[in-house]
């Protein structure tokens, strides 16, 4: 299940990177949108089924899901490498937006997510 739930995760990311490829921009924008994407798809999930009172799944879709599709989507690896090449090459003020555009668009999705799940479900 992880392996498949991967394997289209990475295949998605690519697709991602494949659509923004033509941006004159330094700042990896790819990366951002599916860091970002992928935590509030994650918090949009976890949401719905705390909502509907379901317990948090622990094996078979959950593998998939979680931590095959959206593990395989997002992706800290690409995060940290783009963010290294941006300050060697002497862009520490685009490294730095980098790290706190992650960091915080992730967390702010995963909230957002959950909220946006808990109100419809309500």
């Amino acid at each position: 299940m992880v392996a498949l739930g991967g394997a289209l995760g990475a295949c998605l990311r690519y697709g991602c990177s494949v659509l923004l490829a033509g941006s004159d921009s330094r700042f990896p924008w790819a990366t951002l949108l599916v860091n970002v994407a992928g935590c509030a798809m994650a918090g949009f999930l976890t949401g719905w089924l705390l909502a509907r009172g379901s317990e948090l799944p622990q094996g078979g879709w959950s593998l998939l899901v979680f931590t095959g599709i959206l593990g395989g989507f997002t992706t800290f690896s690409a995060f940290s490498v783009e963010t290294l090449r941006l300050a060697e090459s002497g862009d520490s003020a685009i490294a730095l937006l980098n790290i706190l555009a992650n960091v915080l668009g992730a967390l702010l999705a995963v909230f957002f997510g959950a909220w946006l799940a808990r109100i419809l479900v309500s």
